[in-house]
């Protein structure tokens, strides 16, 4: 494992520990003064965590930070709340995730890349590498999108405000694949570069 990921894993499984066990309910150990979890807060927590989730919160952000990263751009931090939101939104598709199509515009202040794979076994590492392929049709110099194709979900994830994400994947009832990112800060601002 490379040096840089291996240390952005300790510090993502450092922090999500320690607010774990911050967040817990707990009594105290004998002789030591220190608070550990009892059973019904382990219990607890656990039937709130989705280990497969933290996996996939890993690959997108790691796949959104290394095209990031190939044009300078700050890494995103992951936000919990815009993964509860991904959540939902992906919970609203899961009958039917062949409607692909964003949330209605109202007032709606988040930047959203959104994907549909037939078949079950679509990753993150897809999704975010299908939102970046678009960068070949998109022109810097003229900060415009080749005719007929799109660049909106490439421009969202390296545009340069944008600070913090948060996704989602479910399979469907179809058994095939919808995943959703939101950005906060959002971007594809007409007449604004994304770098």
């Amino acid at each position: 494992m490379k040096p840089h990921l291996l240390l952005f894993v300790t510090l993502f499984v450092t922090v999500t520990t320690t607010n774990l066990v911050l967040s817990s309910h707990s009594s105290p150990t004998p002789n030591s003064g220190r608070k550990i979890p009892d059973n019904n807060t382990i219990y607890r927590v656990s039937k709130q965590l989705c280990w497969g989730c933290i996996g996939e919160s890993i690959q997108f952000l790691f796949a959104h930070n290394m095209v990031r990263a190939a044009k300078w751009e700050l890494p995103l931090i992951w936000d919990f709340n815009l993964e509860n939101y991904a959540k939902w939104w992906a919970g609203q598709r899961q009958s039917d995730c062949a409607l692909v199509h964003s949330f209605p515009e109202f007032g709606f202040k988040l930047g959203e890349n959104i994907f549909w794979g037939s078949g079950s076994n679509w990753t993150p590492p897809d999704a975010v590498r299908a939102w970046a392929d678009e960068e070949k049709y998109y022109s810097y110099s003229t900060n415009t999108c080749a005719f007929g194709e799109q660049c909106g979900h490439y421009t969202q994830i390296v545009w340069k405000n944008t600070r913090r994400i948060g996704c989602a994947r479910v399979v469907c009832d179809s058994g095939d694949v919808f995943m959703t990112c939101n950005y906060d800060p959002p971007g594809n601002y007409i007449g604004e570069r994304p770098y």
